[in-house]
């Protein structure tokens, strides 16, 4: 069995407020976590309106399955919000 644990550090230029921030979070984690069989976190910058650290966990029987969806995340965020890729950390265990 493989864990495979992304944190992303994210920056949100077009966010105004932490308002504009939430909304933009909670849409993302509530979309993929319907898409893909994860947890998934808001795990840092809570107070920090442009920076978001978003921590997901996943569980395979092969790395190959959870290198794949964390790849399909990545570029889901990517297509469907208006944020910028600061940092991305991926471990399995």
């Amino acid at each position: 069995m493989i864990v495979g644990i992304m944190i992303l550090d994210l920056h949100a230029n077009s966010t105004h407020s932490l308002k504009e921030k939430r909304q933009i979070v909670s849409s993302i984690k509530e979309k993929l976590k319907n898409k893909f069989n994860i947890s998934l976190v808001e795990s840092d910058y809570q107070d920090l309106w442009q920076k978001i650290q978003l921590s997901i966990a996943m569980v395979s029987n092969s790395r190959v399955i959870v290198e794949k969806a964390f790849g399909q995340i990545e570029d889901f965020i990517f297509l469907n919000y208006p944020v910028q890729l600061v940092a991305v950390n991926k471990e399995y265990i």
